[in-house]
C-alpha cells in the first residue's frame, strides 16, 4: 500500500536515497523514469537531489554523490 503523508493510517514505511556522480543526475532520472518511477520535485539543480515515486508509491531520492 502506498503511504500518503502526513497520514498515521498510510505512513511513509522507509524512504531510499541513491547517490550518484552530479555528471550521472540526468541520466539516473532517465533510467528511473523509464522503469516507471515518478518524477514529484525536482531540484533546477539548485539543491543536488529530486524526489520520486515508485511504480507502487513508494518515495526515493536520487541525491548527487
Amino acid at each position: 500500500m502506498p503511504p500518503r503523508w502526513p497520514s498515521i493510517e498510510r505512513s511513509q514505511q522507509f524512504h531510499l536515497d541513491f547517490h550518484v556522480p552530479r555528471e550521472e543526475l540526468d541520466a539516473a532520472e532517465r533510467e528511473a523514469l523509464e522503469l516507471g518511477a515518478e518524477l514529484l520535485q525536482g531540484d533546477g539543480g539548485r539543491r543536488g537531489f529530486r524526489v520520486y515515486l515508485d511504480p507502487a508509491g513508494h518515495p526515493f531520492c536520487l541525491r548527487v554523490d
